[in-house]
Order: structure tokens, then sequence, then C-alpha cells
């Protein structure tokens, strides 16, 4: 037998009990009565698996219900928020509350907002 084979088939059988070892010792485990710590650490490890993507998960739908888009009702400026937090427009800097779904002014108690209407000089005149 070539000898070069003979090294291949040995660093190849070093490969494979290198994988096989972990399920010998749980084997052997299961086999000598201790199959239930066989299967917490199954459970762990499956644990250790699927948190990181329930918690991606979770994270996604809690920012789809807590996240505004709207514009500014000063500037119509678009941007970002998170819902029910009070912030300032980057645009104007006017002081904003984002609720229901769109961004509120928020104004010192007794404050009436209106909305102006440019009237031309001939208007006047002629009535």
């Amino acid at each position: 037998m070539n000898q070069d084979s003979l090294k291949n088939l040995q660093i190849g059988m070093a490969e494979v009990s290198r994988f096989l070892l972990p399920f010998f010792i749980f084997w052997l485990l299961g086999a000598i009565g201790l199959g239930w710590l066989v299967n917490s650490l199954l459970i762990l490890f499956g644990l250790l698996l699927i948190a990181p993507v329930l918690a991606f998960i979770g994270f996604r739908w809690w920012l789809k219900r807590n996240l505004v888009q709207a514009e500014c009702p000063v500037c119509s400026f678009e941007f970002i928020s998170l819902n029910k937090t009070e912030f300032r427009c980057p645009s104007c800097s006017e002081p904003l509350k984002a609720e229901n779904g769109r961004f509120n002014r928020i104004a010192p108690l007794g404050t009436i907002d209106v909305s102006a209407v440019e009237i031309s000089p001939r208007q006047i005149e002629e009535s």
C-alpha cells in the first residue's frame, strides 16, 4: 500500500473522529441513564439558536407598530419618529408630538391655531 494514501486515510479518520466524539459521548450518557442531561443540553442548544430569530422578528413587529412617517404640520417636511414621543422638526425646529399616525404641534394652553388668508387691496375697494 502506498504510504501517501495511508497518511491521507489517517488524516481523514482524525477529522471524522473529531465530529463523532460528541455523538459518542451523548450516546454513552444516554446509555447509562443520563438521557435527561442529553435532552436538556439539546433543548438549551435549540433555544440558543431560536432566541435571536424570535427577538429579531419581535423587534421588527414593534418597529412596525411604533414608527410614524408623516409631514410636519408647519413646514410639510416629511420624516420618521416614534409614536407617542415629543421632538422637534429637523427642518423648522417646531415642537411636535407623534400621535395616531401623524404629527401634531405642541402649543401652550389657550393658543388657537388659525390659517391666515391674504386679501388683495382690490377686493376691499370693490365692496
